[in-house]
């Protein structure tokens, strides 16, 4: 999910609801503490020069259970940041502690947003001899024109 279309999910939504990859919620009453603009200049283990900017929400939970952050609010939020750090229409990270602090992606259904696992990659699998992975193919689901039911005693 980008900052506009967060923008435009928040100006039609009456209240936030965060949803963890376990289906959990996020308590009602948490915060977002952060929103930033995270670059991260690095290089793959093939030596090939990355560049990724992405914009990085954090979510904190307290005990200040009266607390709700409602859509407006968090627009502001998100707003005062794209002036004041220039943050264009960026992909959305999320951190979130649980255990430890995780990243996640952010995907909404048109009533909550949901938190995405992100996965680590290689990104030079060429270069580490990891090929391609081929494409997983249901044999029974393929058919061509000539094919026929192997009942009919055409075959």
């Amino acid at each position: 999910m980008t900052i506009e279309e967060i923008k435009k999910i928040l100006s039609e939504s009456e209240t936030i609801e965060f949803k963890l990859p376990n289906g959990e919620l996020v308590p009602a009453h948490f915060h977002v503490t952060e929103v930033g603009k995270v670059e991260k200049n690095f290089i793959d283990c093939g030596g090939t020069m990355r560049h990724e900017l992405i914009a990085n929400f954090q979510l904190w939970s307290s005990d200040d259970y009266d607390h709700r952050l409602h859509p407006e609010k968090l627009l502001s939020i998100i707003e005062l940041s794209q002036k004041k750090l220039g943050i264009e229409d960026l992909d959305i990270e999320v951190e979130y502690q649980g255990e430890t602090i995780g990243k996640f992606g952010l995907d909404h259904n048109g009533n909550s947003f949901h938190l995405t696992t992100k996965m680590t990659d290689c990104l030079a699998k060429e270069g580490c001899g990891i090929p391609d992975q081929k494409m997983k193919l249901d044999l029974s689901s393929l058919t061509t024109g000539n094919s026929c039911d192997p009942n009919a005693g055409c075959c």
